[in-house]
């Protein structure tokens, strides 16, 4: 796999492809960066960019992992003691998770949000932003049903932090793309560049397929599970033999989390993924890639029930020495 196809695998869009493509042609040294709330303990959309950011460092990339406490405080996660705590937990999690700590740096976002210059800049980014273009970045993250003046100032600021962290390219999930778009329109006004930026997909709801996995509501999976937890929420996810169900009465629509969190989780981690059947249901199945896996279920090949046990056991191979983390 070349440095280009790496960066990009499972990405669901770049911004721009002609400048992921500059970066890739010369990765070494280059930097990458996701923020992150430090709000809870990582779950599976922290994992999900930080596969990203794992496939990065093997491409070359430098990674910044921002623990943002002042974002988190703005959006009421706690008092600065409490958020700075679990700032730490959080960073030992990534580390166990699969990080390189040779090639990450982790930086809390008060150790330059509270600089004169960056506050200087951030106020002369709020005069270009209106509030209702605020506050259009900030509808898929903010919590509550209104927004307030902080939670406001918090996408302005994550534009800022770009150019503050020194990174070459910003990653997000989807929810972020807004963010990032506004990065891109509103940096140049204080002579700073127009960020290079990549989303990862949302995996949606574990029970439903329908919408995307939150870990403020409904079921997700999380690095506090244990071995029984992860067997209990996988055997209740939604898993129809397609990797394309059929919407809901309401014409919502839905996608297979299971298949999702094969495609996104596990195939980046493992080289290859073995589903251990008996020999009289035909004996083990052997992928050496997602596609292969998707094409046996929609086939009949594979049975859902035996891809959830799969996916149980490399999930919680995933997550175990995280969970050692959190118990000790």
């Amino acid at each position: 796999m070349d440095a280009y196809d790496l960066i990009t695998r499972n990405a669901s869009e770049v911004v721009t492809e002609d400048e992921v493509r500059a970066l890739a042609d010369d990765p070494e040294g280059k930097r990458a960066y996701v923020g992150y709330e430090p709000s809870g303990v990582l779950h599976i959309g922290h994992m999900l960019t930080a596969n990203k950011l794992i496939d990065l460092q093997a491409a070359g990339f430098e990674v910044v992992v921002l623990l943002a406490d002042v974002h988190a405080y703005l959006n009421g996660k706690g008092t600065f003691e409490e958020i700075r705590q679990t700032a730490e937990r959080m960073k030992e999690q990534f580390i166990a998770y699969g990080l390189d700590e040779s090639q990450t740096e982790f930086v809390l976002g008060s150790e330059f949000q509270l600089d004169e210059s960056y506050i200087l800049d951030l106020h002369a980014l709020e005069l270009e932003t209106t509030l209702s273009r605020a506050e259009r970045a900030m509808a898929e993250i903010k919590s509550g049903d209104s927004v307030t003046v902080a939670q406001a100032v918090y996408p302005i600021m994550q534009a800022l932090d770009i150019v503050y962290l020194d990174v070459d390219l910003a990653i997000g999930g989807m929810e972020q793309r807004k963010v990032h778009m506004l990065a891109r329109d509103t940096l140049p006004s204080i002579n700073e560049d127009s960020p290079t930026c990549m989303h990862t997909p949302l995996i949606a709801d574990l029970a439903t397929g329908i919408g995307k996995m939150s870990s403020s509501k409904g079921v997700t999976i999380s690095m506090e599970d244990t071995t029984e937890d992860i067997e209990d929420k996988v055997n209740d996810a939604y898993c129809p033999p397609t990797a394309d169900p059929e919407p809901t009465d309401e014409d919502e629509e839905r996608e297979n989390p299971v298949l999702q969190i094969f495609e996104y989780h596990v195939f980046p981690r493992f080289e290859q993924v073995v589903v251990e059947r008996p020999d009289e249901y035909g004996g083990n199945l052997e992928y050496d890639d997602y596609e292969s896996l998707e094409a046996d279920l929609e086939s009949g090949e594979l049975h859902p029930l035996d891809a959830k046990g799969a996916l149980t056991s490399y999930l919680d191979e995933l997550i175990a020495p995280g969970r050692e983390k959190i118990n000790n």
